[in-house]
């Protein structure tokens, strides 16, 4: 019997590496074209559209991870705001005059929070009433 070389069929593209998952996506041509402006704007003319959308999605995650830290950053904001208000909340109850009634209690208290009039244009706190 006679021995055959059996020769396999040629694959297309480069060999698989091994890594990531293939994700096939459609996208509409208006997509199409702002990632291919995208391609002509970049400094690597020989970016091609699956290498540019590896990028633009890993531009998108980083700055996604960015701003969740801000948020976090604000919060923080948030809470140093209450708790400074809280603060002054029980330094103006402490020094309050426990005979006036507790209407003029508030009342006196609102006004020490609020400020004078010529500061209360210039508050950054506080939009300018009037």
């Amino acid at each position: 019997m006679a021995k055959t070389n059996v020769v396999p069929k040629k694959k297309r593209g480069p060999p698989p590496t091994g890594k990531g998952i293939q994700v096939g996506e459609r996208w509409h041509p208006s997509e199409l074209a702002a990632i291919d402006a995208w391609i002509a704007s970049s400094r690597d003319k020989t970016l091609t559209r699956a290498h540019a959308i590896r990028r633009l999605v890993a531009i998108g995650l980083r700055i996604k991870i960015e701003s969740q830290g801000k948020s976090e950053d604000m919060k923080g904001r948030r809470d140093a705001k209450q708790r400074a208000r809280e603060l002054a909340a029980d330094a103006i109850n402490e020094i309050a005059d426990t005979a006036a009634s507790p209407e003029a209690q508030v009342s006196r208290k609102r006004r020490l929070v609020k400020g004078p009039e010529e500061f209360q244009s210039i508050r950054r706190d506080r939009p300018n009433r009037k």
